[in-house]
This record gives structure tokens, C-alpha cells and sequence, in this order.
């Protein structure tokens, strides 16, 4: 299948300059074919940053990067509008969310003014400036990186400003092997110098379409569902997941699937993909002065939902 081979060329391309995080770049090649947008959050240092600029390399689009800092403005986001005095005439200064791909770093380090600033572009794939609506062009994706919110200067980002993310994952230290291999690849120069695209709009408009006609068997369907319904159900949670929440597991296991090769969904691609879709967009309650994880919750919830059986490749 092309689009198995054009997957297969973009991982390759990615580990050009990335060692190891193949889980990583699954989720990330996932949410770019499912149009979902991706929040890395991990300690300073990790990769996140060098992770999100060779996804943005490896496509032949537009890309833009903000560096998210206490007095960034929405306008500095979105764009503004000014007045030429040659022309006599208010003229629109696109900002960055004018792009393809959008790389927005430490995101959490702005204000939550100015983080707000992407929701409609994040959702509707539009912005509004002074009154008027502008649509943005296809592909478009955010990849945003955020430090752990007890890390001073950070502001935590808002719950619907997360709801909008279809993913939020991690990049993990390495182990002593992969950093040994770090130091052999950036000891000279950037590999992230050299890299070349692989893989142009119309090829990923293509993989988005083709995502579609993935199989998702309807008993499995019914487990994504109950998986969900189970979220609004538990004691521990004081917020569940929401429908965007199922629509975005469902596009993903799509996704996903299609990642691995197949063109038919399996039960573990729900479990692989149920803490980075659904973590992020619950409020887990606080019992005698402790606070279960978000992530430990689903993890418990996906042992309490029975998972079925069946022959996933046939269609009924």
C-alpha cells in the first residue's frame, strides 16, 4: 500500500535525528494523519522542541515557530490589523498561526490570554481579527511543548484549551544506550541540518483521507464508547471525558491503525491510544489528601472494562 510506504518514510526520516521514542513518533505520526493536534510535555532537555522541528522538516509545508513568554500578546498569535499611511488603509499583518505546521513552544509560559489566543484556530481551523474571519489553509497542526506545571514561570493551560489537544505525550528520559547514541550523533554536526522532506500536503490531505476507510469493527466501537462512559461514571473523576473526547480516540485508533500497517482497528490500539487521548481531558478527585494521576485512572479503568474478542478484520 503507498500510504503504508509513505508512513514508513516519514518514521525513517524522524529517526534520522531522533534515538529511540518510537512510541513517541507513532503518537505524533497518529495525530498528524488523524488532524489532531499534539501537546509534548516532558522536563527541559528532553527532545520535545528537536522532536517537533524534524516532524515540521520531514513535511514539505509551511512552518512557524512562537516562543511562548509572559508578555507575548494574542496579537503577536493571531496577527493584528494596522494603519499604512501610504495606502490610507487598515492592512492585516498575518501572525504565525498563519502556517502549516505550527510549532508553539513552552506554551504554558505565556499567559492564559494568550494561550486562548489558538482555540478557534485549533478547532475551527479559522481566526478572528478585529471583527473578521480568516480560514486557514489545510494541513494544519499545532504541535505545542510545555514544561511540568510546578516548574516556576509556567501557567497551567486552561481545560478547554487542553480538550483540543488530541494528544498529550511524553518523551521520557533516554536509556544509557540511546544517549550514548545521542552523543555520537550530535557530537558534529546537527542532523537536523541535513534532513530533507519526504512527504508534501497533498501526500498528508491523501493519508488523511485514506484514514477513513480504516475498519473499526462495531463491537469495538461499543468498547470505545463504554471506555468513555466509564470516565463520567467513576467516583475518582469530578470531570469525564466528552464527545470530542470519543471522536478524537475514534480518529485516532483510525489513525493508528493505518501507523502499524493495517487497515483494520485492533482492542490494543484502543488501550495503546486511551491515556494520550483521554488523560488530559479529565479532573481526577482528590481523597484524603492524595491525587491519583489522570493517567493511573484510565490505566484502572481500562483493566475494569471488559475487553472483547473477535475476528476485528471481518466485516460484518
Amino acid at each position: 500500500m503507498e500510504q503504508i510506504a509513505l508512513i514508513n518514510e516519514l518514521r525513517n526520516n524522524i529517526n534520522k535525528v531522533i534515538v529511540g521514542r518510537n512510541d513517541t513518533v507513532d503518537f505524533l505520526l497518529t495525530a498528524l494523519i488523524a488532524r489532531g493536534h499534539v501537546l509534548l510535555e516532558d522536563v527541559p532537555g528532553t527532545g520535545k522542541t528537536m522532536l517537533a522541528k524534524t516532524m515540521s522538516k520531514s513535511m514539505d509545508l509551511k512552518f512557524a515557530r512562537i516562543q511562548f513568554t509572559p508578555d507575548l500578546l494574542p496579537s503577536d498569535v493571531t496577527g493584528l490589523n494596522y494603519f499604512d499611511q501610504q495606502e490610507n488603509c487598515f492592512v492585516l499583518r498575518q501572525g504565525p498561526v498563519f502556517t502549516n505546521i505550527l510549532l508553539a513552544d513552552e506554551i504554558n509560559r505565556a499567559t492564559p490570554r494568550t494561550q486562548s489566543s489558538l482555540l478557534e484556530s485549533m478547532e475551527e481551523l479559522q481566526v478572528t481579527i478585529d471583527g473578521e474571519t480568516y480560514a486557514l489553509e489545510e494541513p494544519f497542526l499545532v504541535i505545542a511543548t510545555q514544561n511540568p506545571v510546578e516548574t516556576a514561570g509556567t501557567y497551567p493551560l486552561p481545560e478547554a484549551q487542553m480538550d483540543r489537544f488530541l494528544m498529550q505525550i511524553s518523551m521520557g528520559y533516554p536509556n544509557k544506550t540511546e544517549e550514548l547514541a545521542i552523543l555520537d550523533r550530535f557530537g558534529g554536526e546537527n542532523p537536523l541540518d541535513g534532513l530533507e522532506p519526504v512527504c508534501t500536503g497533498q501526500e498528508l490531505l491523501e493519508l488523511r483521507r485514506q484514514s477513513v476507510n480504516v475498519y473499526v469493527h462495531p463491537v469495538l466501537k461499543d468498547y470505545l464508547i463504554e471506555l468513555v462512559q466509564s470516565t463520567r461514571s467513576d467516583s475518582q473523576i469530578l470531570n469525564g471525558v466528552s464527545p470530542r473526547g470519543s471522536l478524537a480516540l475514534f480518529r485516532a485508533v483510525r489513525a493508528y491503525a493505518m501507523v502499524q500497517g493495517r487497515d483494520y482497528a485492533v482492542p490494543e490500539d484502543i488501550k495503546t491510544l486511551a491515556v494520550p487521548v483521554l488523560a488530559h481531558r479529565i479532573i481526577t478527585a482528590r481523597t484524603f489528601g492524595m491525587q491519583a494521576s489522570a493517567a493511573d485512572t484510565i490505566t484502572r479503568l481500562l483493566e475494569s472494562v471488559p475487553l472483547p474478542t473477535e475476528d476485528w478484520g471481518t466485516r460484518l
